[in-house]
């Protein structure tokens, strides 16, 4: 009996550190999401030197998992939401990096100094891709495998906003050509916009897993 009250108050206490670990996560994409906008440097550094704070609790959940695994050799749901539980802990850090890499991406665009170039709209992709991030993590709270099915439709928004950029970008660099790294960071941004809308699917996936125990790879 005490075994079993232990092994579920470990599960317990995973599910909520996945859950801090996400929230953690989603507000970094959001301060990422502003920095397009503004290009604080305040914040742009901020996002780059708490990066680690992700990596570290991204090792203390797999540790954590890896133990209740050992120890407690689980079954059936216990065991998926475990698998499930290491796979969404190593997208939430990715998509991290993806948050840090968009901070130096738009440091990197703030060096070029180009006042003449006009800003590119990336509002409608950064409103979608938190929505996907948001909805991922609700479905993953909330055990909802029909939210979590929403977000591969979302997936193609986002792709057709990349493309859109890129057509853009394309047009820009032809009309100034003496500021091609410019351009071309400016794109950059779109594509890791993308990447985090494609780890949302991957949550998303193994939220359905975990719900309903098939395995699902939206493509």
């Amino acid at each position: 009996m005490h075994h079993h009250y232990t092994f579920h108050l470990e599960l317990n206490h995973l599910n909520k550190e996945l859950l801090k670990l996400s929230a953690m996560v989603e507000d970094k994409v959001r301060k990422a999401a502003q920095v397009i906008e503004t290009h604080d440097q305040k914040m742009i550094q901020s996002i780059i030197t708490s990066d680690y704070e992700v990596d570290e609790m991204e090792i203390a959940i797999e540790e954590d998992c890896l133990k209740i695994l050992a120890l407690h050799q689980p079954v059936a749901g216990d065991l998926r939401f475990l698998i499930a539980v290491i796979k969404i802990n190593n997208e939430m850090e990715r998509i991290a990096d993806i948050a840090v890499s968009i901070a130096m991406r738009v440091d990197n665009i703030s060096k070029f100094n180009h006042q003449e170039a006009i800003s590119y709209n990336f509002a409608p992709m950064t409103e979608k891709v938190l929505s996907m991030l948001n909805k991922s993590i609700d479905a993953l709270v909330n055990r909802d495998s029909k939210l979590a099915s929403t977000i591969f439709l979302d997936d193609d928004i986002v792709d057709k906003c990349r493309n859109r950029c890129y057509e853009d970008i394309k047009v820009r660099i032809k009309n100034d050509p003496n500021h091609p790294g410019y351009h071309i960071n400016t794109y950059l941004l779109a594509r890791h916009l993308e990447r985090i809308g494609d780890r949302a699917v991957n949550i998303a996936e193994e939220v359905v897993y975990l719900v309903e125990g098939t395995i699902t790879r939206f493509d």
